[in-house]
């Protein structure tokens, strides 16, 4: 870790990191905080968020607040404008994952995973918007390997890291003539929650196992944070953690076929031995998600009104419904 840094590119500026509770969030909050940024970390454990912002060596402040609730979003960018001022970068990290096939999957899992990674990165992204167009700013998206080449078991999570990926470019397309850079990071496995969670149950494990060595690899969440926070002073368009990563884009369209081919050799065995079990949201940040539906009001999965939507965390962020919290700080 970096000590905290006067001078550079970012000393001085105002940050977001959503899903900053734990892991990788977490990570990148303090990477950019040691390079002298003011972090606006954002989630939904409260307590973790407070833990986060009081270890950092930055002038840092939490927000418990739900990345796919617009109303509450929208009053947590102004809270984050009022302490710090306008928004300089946004790191839109927040995110769910299960695993399992897809036809034994609860509907309810299976839709919250891409609402809060997908939905919830524009929300993100509409709520800050003002604040990037002021400062002229840079767009971080958090998107995987999964953005590149989809993978058996995982099909929420891979459409929505899919769709991360078109979205950041959309939105790369339109704010450039305005002075908005917007980048993209290509993630793989990383040692957090979300990750050992992800790999206890037998049907990721197994998936992980049949996947190409390098692909098998696990980055630690200090590592790829300060990559991304790198990244982020220098406003790339694109970063890849591993960097093996970079070689996936111009064979991507090989990918699908070869992802299948593999599938037809392992997948009916798991099947066969009882492998394959459909998992709810994984991790910690899954948990939190959850708890997101046991306070008042009418369940999200009984259809009708439902209270506000869940954030989680990608092994690095969670949920848990709520509007802004009060602002815990650190000078």
């Amino acid at each position: 870790m970096r000590t905290r840094t006067h001078g550079g590119p970012l000393y001085g500026r105002t940050v977001v990191v959503t899903g900053a509770a734990r892991g990788l969030g977490a990570a990148v909050a303090r990477s950019l905080g040691a390079r002298g940024a003011r972090v606006a970390l954002l989630g939904l454990e409260g307590g973790r968020l407070r833990d986060v912002a009081a270890a950092s060596h930055a002038e840092a402040a939490s927000w418990e607040v739900d990345v796919t609730d617009d109303a509450a979003m929208a009053e947590a960018a102004q809270e984050v404008r009022s302490r710090f001022g306008p928004v300089s970068v946004v790191v839109a990290n927040a995110g769910v994952a299960r695993g399992g096939l897809f036809a034994d999957t609860d509907p309810y899992v299976w839709r919250r995973v891409v609402e809060v990674n997908l939905i919830g990165s524009a929300v993100t992204a509409r709520s800050f918007l003002p604040d990037l167009l002021h400062t002229r700013g840079y767009y971080l998206q958090v998107a995987s390997l999964a953005s590149l080449g989809a993978t058996p078991l995982m099909s929420g999570y891979c459409a929505s890291k899919a769709g991360v990926e078109s979205f950041a470019q959309s939105l790369r397309a339109e704010l450039s003539p305005r002075g908005v850079a917007v980048g993209i990071g290509y993630l793989n496995w990383i040692d957090t929650d979300l990750f050992r969670a992800a790999d206890h149950p037998g049907v990721l494990r197994e998936l992980r196992a049949h996947l190409p060595p390098p692909a098998r690899a696990v980055s630690s969440a200090g590592q790829v944070a300060e990559r991304l926070a790198v990244a982020v002073e220098r406003r790339r368009p694109s970063v890849y953690v591993p960097a093996w990563l970079r070689a996936v884009p111009p064979v991507r369209a090989c990918v699908p076929p070869v992802v299948t081919r593999h599938a037809r050799a392992w997948l009916p065995r798991l099947e066969r031995d009882g492998h394959i079990e459909a998992t709810g949201l994984l991790g910690a940040g899954g948990r939190a998600d959850e708890l997101r539906d046991s306070g008042p009001g009418p369940d999200p999965r009984a259809g009708g009104d439902a209270g506000p939507a869940g954030e989680a965390a990608r092994g690095m962020p969670p949920a848990e419904g709520a509007g802004p919290s009060g602002v815990e700080s650190r000078p």
